[in-house]
């Protein structure tokens, strides 16, 4: 249908629906300000023209046809009349509220969650620490919390959300996310995006924590029969690597998994974790034995290539996972008897009933000193570890053997 041929207003449905577009845009009345436009590519939509507060005429969107009808552009166009007579201007009102939409994403949850942890990025925190903090926020944090406003966050919402986690008996990670939002609404106070503290009394609340238990390890009698074992694991040559480097070096699952050929130096036999991935904040060097440096050599061969001694499969697991070597041993018979970190365990209790000195065995596990001593005591001990540890896998392989007893010290002189 062609404009020229518009009988009445105002417009049919019929007229809406039919009316052809011409080679320029065009805008017909319908009623009382309400104009229908049509573009030469055949787009339809409605526009009110009205006269601002300061006498100057100005056209406004109400929505494109056919999503928005007649009888609703009719509806909104007579709003937003009465909203003219009332000497506001529709125009700036909705450019108000859309910016008003945009201040208000800045300032829910999840916008000041990810503001504090970019501030944790730039002030260093150890990257293991950071990718802890990224997935507790991603599953239990950010879906209960994300999307709500902070003003609107209630107490109750916080309480809910460490109850959630705490019914899962996942005590530790409840303390650690009850910390992360206090300080993250701590951090939104400071900045002034809420004068809201809904997190500040989730400790008065929280469940009381099972006590502590020691991960899976095993003493020196057990020794014997499980380095035997070990040596007969049918698991891939990544894979019991591992397991033998978390037993050689006492290191924990973590740092072994994430290790990357550049930080080990075959040469002097050592293996040197950044800073950034340690807990302590400081490069930890720890000594190498023979038997990892070969067994290192061998992993080479496989690995070399790859950024990482233990690479993984595909982009999103660049390393093994944090349970391959819990079933390196799982595979010899010690499932649920001895697990990765209780590696760590096993080596300090050993070395312990040795008598090697508490201050080589904290180092080479790298373990912080409390107090005022572990501020300014920065020695690693690199040459006397190099001996422990020596020793400590030559033990070992003499315990699986029979050429050492159980409790022998000979070998360490």
């Amino acid at each position: 249908m062609k404009r020229s041929d518009i009988k009445r207003r105002p417009l049919a449905d019929t007229v809406l629906t039919s009316l052809e577009p011409e080679e320029k845009e065009f805008r017909e009345l319908d009623s009382n300000g309400l104009y229908f436009r049509v573009k030469a590519n055949g787009g339809k939509s409605w526009q009110l023209r009205y006269k601002k507060p300061g006498g100057n005429w100005a056209w406004l969107g109400l929505g494109g046809y056919p999503e928005v009808s007649g009888t609703l552009a009719r509806s909104r166009a007579a709003d937003l009349r009465k909203t003219v007579s009332d000497g506001i201007d529709p125009l700036e009102q909705k450019r108000a509220d859309k910016a008003a939409i945009e201040t208000s994403k800045t300032r829910t949850f999840r916008a000041a969650a990810n503001g504090w942890l970019q501030a944790k990025v730039e002030k260093g925190l150890a990257d293991s620490t950071l990718n802890k903090i990224r997935t507790y926020l991603d599953k239990d944090i950010l879906p209960a919390l994300g999307d709500k406003p902070l003003d609107e966050i209630t107490r109750t919402d916080c309480a809910a959300l460490q109850a959630s986690i705490e019914a899962r008996d996942a005590h530790n990670v409840a303390e650690k996310c009850r910390t992360w939002v206090n300080q993250i609404f701590g951090r939104a106070i400071g900045l002034g995006l809420t004068e809201n503290d809904p997190a500040s009394r989730l400790r008065d609340i929280a469940a009381p924590a099972p006590k502590t238990k020691q991960h899976p390890h095993l003493l020196e009698p057990e020794l014997p029969d499980f380095i035997r074992a070990l040596k007969t694991t049918t698991s891939r040559l990544p894979a019991r690597t591992a397991a033998w480097l978390c037993i050689w070096t006492a290191s924990r699952p973590g740092m072994v998994r994430l290790a990357e050929w550049s930080e080990i130096d075959l040469s002097t036999a050592t293996w040197t974790t950044p800073a950034a991935k340690m807990k302590m904040r400081r490069n930890h060097v720890a000594p190498l034995p023979t038997q990892a440096i070969d067994a290192l050599r061998e992993l080479y061969r496989v690995t070399g290539r790859s950024r990482w001694l233990f690479p993984g499969v595909g982009p999103k697991n660049p390393t093994i996972s944090e349970n391959t070597i819990n079933k390196v041993f799982a595979g010899v018979g010690y499932k649920t008897r001895l697990v990765g970190h209780g590696t760590r365990h096993t080596a300090s209790t050993l070395l312990r009933e040795h008598s090697w000195p508490k201050d080589h065995i904290e180092a080479q596990l790298a373990h912080k000193e409390e107090g005022i001593s572990g501020i300014y005591n920065k020695a690693q001990y690199l040459e006397q570890r190099a001996t422990m540890m020596q020793w400590y896998a030559n033990y070992l392989d003499g315990l699986a053997s029979g050429t050492v007893l159980q409790g022998d010290f000979a070998k360490r002189a």
